[in-house]
């Protein structure tokens, strides 16, 4: 009898584990399955939707702030407001200043300047998600990027959080210089205007770009192509078997809170 006992006791145990195991997995997929779809969501959010296969990361922001320091001549340190009039760059419009858009800028730098303390060691803000775009190349400013912010910056704008931090490289280190800020490259002047004041500032954007086509052995000449290149309408871009970019990334705007006069804070 007890041998009888003990049988059924052992047939009633597995089988109670064969179903709290089967119930544990249901579980895990039930869970992994709410997780993916708040993931999903919050992408979207955040930056408009997951990318689609085969996004060509060249017509990206990073590729624009890939380019934005110039390296190859593109555009030379400007001074506040005077527009680089090249055809691959657009700037908003210069609105008349007015005292309460001069606070709201100066209360901007404040929050950005003390946001900016600890990034003064260029580790923390590598620890802290900031990466550094090419860091082999020879830039006036070396930009250090922070994906996670970037897409933040699509749905709202918080200037304690830039896009992005500007570096210029000393001997055996990076010395913290200013930061830059990103929007979506849909807002209109007004929504901008929104964000940093137009009476102050000026947001930028690089536009009307050809790039050589993935995959194509067409020889394209390096005068024609990118930043600077001298192709600037689609139709001259399609004949030379290029690939279009009416605009590269969303717009941008450099602050450096550590200089000491408004002309100095918010020039390019």
């Amino acid at each position: 009898m007890r041998h009888a006992e003990r049988a059924i006791l052992m047939t009633m145990s597995a089988t109670m584990t064969d179903q709290a195991v089967r119930y544990s997995a249901r579980c895990r997929r039930i869970v992994l399955g709410c997780v993916l779809a708040l993931s999903v969501s919050v992408v979207a959010l955040m930056g408009g939707g997951l990318p689609a296969q085969g996004s060509e990361p060249a017509q990206g922001e990073d590729a624009s702030m890939d380019q934005h320091d110039h390296a190859d001549g593109a555009v030379d340190m400007m001074t506040p407001h005077k527009k680089h009039l090249g055809p691959h760059m657009k700037w908003t419009a210069l609105r008349t200043a007015n005292a309460d858009d001069a606070g709201r800028a100066d209360q901007i730098v404040q929050t950005l300047r003390q946001a900016l303390a600890k990034y003064k060691d260029y580790r923390v803000a590598m620890d802290g998600g900031y990466v550094p775009l090419h860091p082999e190349r020879k830039p006036k400013h070396y930009h250090f990027a922070n994906k996670q912010r970037r897409f933040l910056a699509k749905v709202r704008f918080d200037p304690a959080e830039p896009t992005a931090l500007l570096y210029k490289k000393t001997r055996d280190s990076y010395e913290l210089e200013g930061a830059m800020y990103t929007a979506p490259k849909g807002m209109s002047e007004d929504q901008l205007n929104e964000r940093v004041p137009l009476s102050v500032a000026q947001w930028h954007a690089h536009v009307n770009l050809c790039f050589q086509p993935d995959g194509s052995r067409r020889r394209m000449s390096r005068k024609q192509l990118g930043f600077k290149g001298t192709i600037v309408t689609e139709s001259e871009c399609q004949q030379a078997g290029g690939r279009f970019v009416p605009q590269a990334g969303g717009w941008m705007i450099h602050v450096y809170p550590f200089e000491s006069t408004p002309v100095k804070i918010w020039t390019h």
